[in-house]
């Protein structure tokens, strides 16, 4: 057990003000967490249609994707700990507006809540790692990062567990709006965190950033590098959006699995991947980006286009089985190399790149899952079953391993030239 668990003293070394502003995105990812799990199944009960579904949860991403690009440019060079105030009171307050404006059937301020949630992530996604990278020592950053990561995991195994309890005890009682709704009221405990960051100086540049110009900037974003690092990303994040947040459905209309069901594989899996997660420090000193990497991401494609197809035999007991099996091996598989892809991209194109990077990396995720709901919309109009959109998914997260492998044999050439900043 002891060997188990030998990788919790890598996180004891983080500095203790950095530890609370993790914890305090903890309470904001397992708000996160629940919605992603729990909000389709309670707009289905509310009479919407799988395409109706599709579409507004893609507001969501909408909000996040105006946001992150100017807040990128803005937050160069500033202090970062007021947005993580901002971040840990809007989400509760907008998710509380969601809840209750789809119970009371108000179809425009659902919209308008959605989006102006979804932008609230961004006070805490954007800056997190930017954050962390600036106040962390160098020997910590890798178990920050992951510590910072594991926070939606630790949100889904809390959710989770609650949801499965409370529908265990009466599911008509504790149904979806009562849940939404109680992790919406949850989320406002990041805030106590926050609080306690005492005689806390926050570094608001990165150590050893480029000498200012004549023109009083910075040197200017290098953008070649940038978009080369963040080419894989689009790849998945596109794959990603047509999946992850209709997954809940799948199990539900294929498979039958209500939400005390489904929140107990959610709970499983959470509980695989923060544990794996968490082990990404000791993995990295071991085998490197270059095997990790492409290894954990390859394996999570074939579990993904197994758990796909258990939809052409449904019928069968058994379908369900390999379903619950292949969505339990694909998520700790495909969020291992979380961490280390972050860590990557951000090493990859330097100090004075990282916030624009950070931003980015954001606007993309919620660009492309705008894209990918208006996608399945238009799928699921046409009566595309989940199973083919979940394998498109598989061919984009093949073609993005692909690039992110050669991003790391770019990365690896660059470190050798020194063109890699410690």
């Amino acid at each position: 057990m002891s060997k188990l668990l030998s990788f919790i003293s890598d996180y004891k070394k983080i500095e203790k003000p950095i530890r609370n502003a993790i914890a305090s995105e903890f309470f904001i990812q397992t708000v996160n967490a629940t919605f992603m799990n729990i909000l389709p199944l309670y707009m289905d009960r509310k009479g919407f249609s799988d395409d109706e579904i599709a579409l507004f949860i893609t507001f969501r991403f909408i909000g996040v994707f105006i946001l992150a690009l100017p807040l990128g440019r803005l937050i160069k060079g500033r202090k970062l700990m007021p947005l993580f105030y901002l971040s840990n009171f809007c989400v509760p307050f907008f998710g509380i507006a969601i809840v209750l404006s789809i119970a009371f059937q108000l179809k425009v301020l659902t919209l308008v809540s959605l989006i102006l949630w979804g932008a609230s992530f961004t006070f805490m996604q954007i800056p997190i790692f930017p954050f962390i990278l600036r106040n962390t020592a160098k020997k910590n950053q890798t178990a920050a990062i992951s510590l910072s990561y594991t926070t939606w995991s630790f949100g889904g195994i809390l959710s989770g567990v609650t949801i499965a309890v409370l529908d265990f005890i009466n599911p008509i009682i504790f149904d979806e709006q009562f849940i939404l709704l109680l992790f919406s009221v949850f989320g406002f405990g990041g805030l106590f965190f926050l609080k306690r960051i005492k005689h806390f100086h926050e570094i608001a540049k990165e150590k050893n950033m480029q000498p200012i110009n004549e023109k009083g900037k910075h040197k200017k974003t290098d953008w070649p590098l940038v978009l080369k690092a963040l080419t894989p990303t689009l790849i998945i994040a596109t794959g990603a959006g047509l999946t992850i947040p209709f997954i809940s459905l799948f199990f539900d209309k294929v498979h039958h699995v209500d939400k005390g069901g489904f929140s107990v594989l959610s709970f499983i899996a959470s509980l695989l991947v923060a544990y794996f997660a968490m082990l990404v420090p000791k993995i990295k000193e071991k085998i490197g980006y270059k095997i990790a990497i492409p290894t954990t991401q390859s394996l999570a494609v074939i579990s993904l286009v197994a758990l796909a197809t258990t939809q052409y035999y449904s019928q069968y007991s058994i379908a369900f089985i390999i379903a619950a099996i292949c969505y339990l091996l694909r998520q700790p598989l495909m969020n291992l190399a979380g961490p280390m892809t972050s860590e990557l991209v951000l090493n990859y194109v330097g100090k004075r790149n990282r916030e624009i990077t950070s931003a980015l990396t954001s606007a993309i995720w919620s660009g492309s899952w705008v894209l990918s709901g208006i996608m399945v919309t238009v799928l699921f109009v046409y009566h595309f079953s989940f199973a083919n959109i979940f394998l498109i998914t598989s061919l984009l997260y093949a073609i993005g391993v692909v690039l992110y492998y050669l991003l790391i044999l770019d990365y690896n050439k660059r470190e050798e030239k020194g063109l890699i900043e410690e």
